[in-house]
């Protein structure tokens, strides 16, 4: 098996608030429960769960979280656009020999429904996981590299003892990123070809 990087969703390969916006405005619409859409999208990356924990009483977040996903197909993935750069960041995967593998905490049905609209590919997908959660997938799948937004893909990486990338064009700051253990961090994925060739030049390159 060649070697992977791993990448996550949401706020890394894709700008997907547009979508979750019209999401949860037409969950409110569903259940009559207020959700503030505007600020539930300046805070992705957690499990959905944890979002509608925010907003709906305990005994109802399981059934408001089935409700989102049935609704998610027809209101979250047109409206979502590709993140500056995703397009060449995983053209230059390839092109290094190595495969694209993407780890996300949304379903990987709807996780699927996102790459297929936006014609990107990945060699494996695994969904509904989050920080240390996602590290048994990056192993499984031979990720040297997992690039993410979120301290919590910083944490994943971490646990599953390879260098995590960190962008910035999700909830969290540089230093954030830094202080949560990413090896390097970019502004967005404009810069990450430049990076992977440089990570990847000489023998015996890559996690390990």
């Amino acid at each position: 098996m060649t070697g992977a990087v791993g990448f996550d969703l949401d706020m890394t390969l894709i700008d997907s608030r547009p979508g979750i916006r019209e999401a949860y405005r037409a969950l409110t619409a569903k259940t009559g429960v207020w959700v503030d859409a505007d600020l539930a999208v300046t805070r992705l990356g957690p499990p959905l769960r944890t979002e509608l924990a925010e907003w709906f009483p305990p005994e109802q977040v399981e059934e408001a979280v089935t409700t989102y996903r049935a609704l998610y197909p027809d209101y979250a993935i047109a409206p979502t656009v590709p993140a500056p750069g995703a397009a060449e960041a995983l053209a230059a995967v390839r092109e290094q020999g190595l495969r694209v593998v993407v780890v996300t905490s949304k379903l990987g049905r709807l996780a699927a429904l996102h790459l297929a609209h936006l014609g990107m590919t990945a060699d494996e997908l695994a969904g509904d996981l989050f920080a240390e959660g996602k590290a048994a997938a990056l192993t499984e799948h031979g990720v040297e590299w997992y690039v993410g937004d979120h301290i919590g893909d910083m944490v994943a990486a971490r646990t599953a003892g390879v260098p995590g990338i960190g962008v910035t064009t999700g909830p969290c700051g540089e230093d954030e990123l830094q202080e949560a253990g990413a090896a390097y961090v970019l502004s967005d994925l404009t810069g990450f070809p430049a990076l992977l060739r440089k990570i990847t030049v000489g023998p015996g390159s890559g996690a390990g």
